[in-house]
């Protein structure tokens, strides 16, 4: 059994206890080192526009590729934690974060930056994250709620000490030398990446995701052979070969889900529209306040306000949203959230003042520390563990595509009218729209999925209607599951 397997097969017995708190510890380190380390791009953003003669456009494109790879390496991502498990991924990727930045600081133009800082690094990062986050899931099961508003807290960490070493440092020895030891300092990620081994299985038991299934190719070459085919019929080698890769993407990237799952698909496309203004604040914020007088420091300081809070904040919105109030209405959470993310950018364009920006970025890290702390908890809540790894796939692919293409197209329009401003205005739009769309489109589903309820049981049991309320709730528990289900509590 490969070590992928005895991974996804996680017994009882260390779920929510014992090794699985040095898992979480784990994972807490691992978003600090991976999604937290973009957030200090914005620091290196002017003396990278004055080194290689680059526009707004060109110089962002280097973080927009790095996060977009951290996001859309899902799929391969999934692959490799099925077939070698979430150790060795994480490590994988920590020896590749650390190269790609130590490449980075021999680069001699902004475009090898997109391959070794944007690429190389982006995708180690996305290997070191996702893997912990899922062997974390694999680890918590009751508490997995709080476990992942935890691990999120990470991201907190490394909001608040990646602006400031990076500041320092880039004070002190210049931006070459600081990424050379950034790589040093990512590849921490393989020694969290040892402390996560895989849970073996206790005897006799086997998960349901486990057991093996008749695959579509298959049945189609058994019915193709009871004809009388033969199995080296060009017909019948194009239809299995059809039947393996519609599997292959249905494994890894959960395209069956995503047309199936209504929750899924609203979630997914939701988020997606919302990532092309999520990222833009924190590539430009602090080449915003430099650009209105702010002094450097202060204005690194400005990113790391922003992640003291969240240290806070993150964790109470993870024990708020784990209370069974909530429970299947996480995603209104979520959406509101990302409303008031949206709204907070509004203060931002009226002044541009220190004490101002200070407290803008009080709320928007009041907005962020929710979206952080529930997106994924919002997914899981949205699909089956057993599947969660190959929605995820699909789900961080979609939203990079956008991650990737936001900030330079907003780069573009900053260098063309030169005016800041449509940094906030951009991120604005974004954010509120999706926000809008993801809460009035889950309430909308809500409403049908309880209309359908009652005519389905009608149906099922025309006699339904003349027992008793406390039996009416018996069969209810006793029915299968309906087709299609926007969400799922755990």
């Amino acid at each position: 059994m490969s070590q992928g397997e005895a991974a996804g097969q996680g017994a009882a017995k260390p779920q929510d206890q014992g090794w699985a708190w040095m898992v979480l510890l784990a994972a807490v380190v691992l978003q600090g080192l991976t999604l937290g380390f973009p957030c200090c791009i914005g620091v290196f953003f002017t003396d990278l526009q004055h080194e290689f003669q680059a526009s707004n456009s060109k110089t962002s494109w280097f973080p927009s590729i790095m996060v977009a790879v951290l996001h859309g390496g899902g799929p391969l991502c999934s692959i490799l934690v099925k077939r070698f498990g979430c150790r060795f991924v994480v490590m994988l990727g920590g020896l590749l974060s650390g190269l790609g930045m130590v490449s980075s600081s021999f680069c001699k133009s902004i475009s090898q930056l997109y391959l070794t800082a944007g690429l190389i690094t982006g995708l180690g990062s996305c290997f070191s994250f996702q893997g912990g986050l899922t062997a974390l899931g694999y680890y918590f099961v009751r508490r997995r709620t709080l476990a992942n508003a935890t691990a999120s807290s990470g991201v907190s960490l490394g909001f608040t000490l990646w602006p400031l070493l990076s500041q320092y440092l880039l004070d002190e020895m210049g931006w070459r030398n600081t990424f050379l030891i950034f790589g040093g300092i990512l590849l921490n990620c393989c020694v969290c990446g040892a402390i996560m081994r895989p849970i073996q299985l206790a005897s006799g038991s086997l998960p349901q995701s486990a057991k093996p299934k008749e695959e579509p190719g298959s049945r189609a070459e058994e019915a193709q052979l009871s004809n009388g085919a033969s199995p080296h019929h060009p017909t019948l080698q194009q239809h299995t070969k059809r039947a393996k890769c519609f599997q292959m993407l249905q494994k890894y990237l959960a395209f069956d889900i995503f047309c199936q799952n209504k929750g899924y698909q609203i979630y997914t496309i939701g988020v997606t529209w919302m990532m092309m203004g999520f990222a833009l604040p924190h590539i430009y914020l602090v080449p915003y306040a430099i650009h209105n007088g702010v002094e450097e420091r202060k204005a690194a300081l400005l990113i790391s306000i922003i992640g003291l809070i969240n240290i806070f904040i993150r964790p109470l919105t993870g024990l708020l949203s784990g209370h069974r109030v909530f429970t299947g209405r996480r995603i209104y959470l979520f959406s509101l959230a990302a409303l008031l993310y949206g709204l907070s950018h509004f203060i931002c364009v009226i002044s541009a003042e220190f004490s101002v920006l200070i407290l803008y970025c009080v709320i928007l890290s009041i907005a962020m520390s929710g979206i952080g702390a529930l997106t994924f908890q919002v997914l899981m809540d949205v699909v089956e563990m057993d599947r969660f790894s190959s929605a995820l796939g699909l789900f961080t692919i979609l939203e990079s595509i956008t991650l990737l293409i936001g900030p330079p197209l907003t780069g573009l329009l900053v260098d063309i009218t030169s005016d800041f401003h449509y940094v906030f205005y951009n991120s604005s739009f974004f954010l509120i729209s999706a926000a809008l769309f993801m809460g009035l489109s889950f309430c909308s589903l809500e409403k049908k999925n309880k209309l359908r309820e009652p005519s389905k049981a009608r149906l099922d049991n025309p006699s339904r209607h003349q027992h008793s309320e406390m039996s009416t709730e018996l069969k209810a528990e006793s029915q299968s599951p309906p087709a299609v289900e926007y969400i799922t509590s755990i």
